[in-house]
């Protein structure tokens, strides 16, 4: 009889053996790390166990929505700010995701460190906005929306609302002000 279940636990270590570990920083179109576009808030205490997790205060409606969670690793540095659908429910998904920390990287090398010229370098730009101090670069690939300082572009493009500004305007070395995720 035991001789029966050893073709089973043989079966099970090499599954377990093969699987694959999630790489923590992983930057992909449905998923950073371990957090996925389907996680709810009330997961998050799981997932970021290592980690510390703020809660935004509704201190002032005009200014901030009190949606906003910050994940800080454990030597206290800012990884992520998160941002659900909804406020106050522990069902939520989460919409947005800022990217402070540069170990999260997408499987290209893109990251909070990158360069105008590494996200053309690598991905397809779908559209680029104009506002008024920032250019916003949306790559659909991996669900982004990157913004770069207007004082990054040349002198005649920064006080121009009004200007189609298309990706050969914009310096390679244009750094990143912000890398968000929305899904």
């Amino acid at each position: 009889m035991n001789k029966s279940f050893l073709p089973i636990i043989l079966i099970v270590l090499v599954i377990v053996g093969c699987t694959k570990q999630q790489d923590p920083f992983l930057i992909s179109k449905k998923s950073i790390g371990l957090l996925t576009d389907s996680t709810q808030v009330k997961e998050l205490k799981t997932i970021y166990k290592n980690d510390s997790l703020v809660f935004a205060k509704d201190t002032n409606k005009f200014i901030d929505d009190g949606r906003d969670i910050e994940v800080f690793d454990t030597s206290g540095k800012s990884l992520l700010i998160l941002t659900p659908n909804k406020v106050s429910d522990s069902t939520a998904t989460i919409e947005t995701i800022k990217i402070i920390d540069s170990r999260y990287k997408t499987a290209k090398g893109l990251s909070v460190s990158s360069t105008f010229g590494d996200i053309e370098k690598n991905y397809k730009i779908s559209s680029i906005q104009n506002t008024l101090k920032n250019v916003v670069v949306f790559v659909n690939e991996i669900d982004a929306f990157i913004t770069i300082d207007k004082k990054e572009l040349p002198a005649e493009l920064q006080f121009n609302m009004s200007a189609q500004i298309e990706a050969i305007q914009i310096p390679d070395k244009a750094k990143i002000k912000y890398f968000m995720i929305g899904w």
